[in-house]
């Protein structure tokens, strides 16, 4: 059984819609803790850190054998409470971060919350030092865009986000932060690759849940996107 955090319901159909199409048989407990984020945003992920290692640990004894973390904000200590979960865990935007940097040095990375552009940032930059590639991160907060998903305009959100993707120039990837954004890479008209998470991110969570409990962190080799 894989777990998911996640701080939208918005992401469990996706989640689900995923696992149909390119996992069946693998079981997926979706946890939603919505204040997380509202936490994180005011106060910084590390004011939520105590709260993520609880979910975690009670994913853990109801026998999840991963854990992927969907929410870009809290990814990062998310990761963090693996040191004492015993199974591995996951930010789902990590491969995605793996996949930009392979793709070249001028990286893009757009966002609907600002509390989400440093974190991806940081991650942007830590696997460019993993594989020794220098570059430059860009960011791009849509303006806008978080208000329509706040409301419940999906389809508004999106179109924010598609816009903001085709606008960009000199860039060698743009990378969408939010999973929530990944229906927009399908309305991008750019020729430049955008990225989004939920696939690589589930992908990568079920192959460590596959492998089982067996050290706290993930092999990062497990978590490069496959072709």
């Amino acid at each position: 059984m894989l777990a998911l955090l996640h701080t939208s319901p918005v992401h469990v159909p996706v989640f689900d819609a995923l696992r149909d199409e390119a996992h069946p048989g693998l079981e997926l407990r979706h946890l939603v803790a919505e204040d997380l984020l509202e936490r994180a945003r005011a106060d910084g992920p590390a004011a939520v850190a105590d709260d993520v290692r609880a979910r975690v640990s009670e994913a853990v004894g109801r026998g999840a054998r991963a854990v992927l973390c969907t929410c870009s904000t809290i990814g990062g200590v998310a990761e963090a409470a693996a040191a004492g979960a015993g199974v591995p865990v996951l930010r789902v935007d990590r491969p995605m971060a793996a996949e930009a940097v392979a793709a070249g040095a001028r990286v893009v990375v757009l966002a609907a919350l600002e509390s989400t552009l440093r974190p991806t940032v940081a991650l942007i930059e830590e696997e460019a030092r993993r594989v020794g590639r220098s570059g430059g991160v860009r960011t791009v907060l849509v303006q806008d865009a978080w208000e329509c998903f706040e409301a419940g305009d999906s389809a508004g959100y999106v179109r924010r986000v598609a816009r903001a993707a085709d606008a960009v120039t000199g860039a060698d990837v743009i990378v969408l932060a939010q999973a929530s954004m990944a229906p927009a890479a399908t309305l991008t008209t750019t020729p430049v690759p955008v990225l989004s998470s939920p696939r690589p991110g589930l992908a990568a969570a079920a192959r460590l849940c596959r492998t089982g409990p067996g050290g706290a962190a993930p092999d990062r080799e497990a978590l490069r996107p496959r072709a």
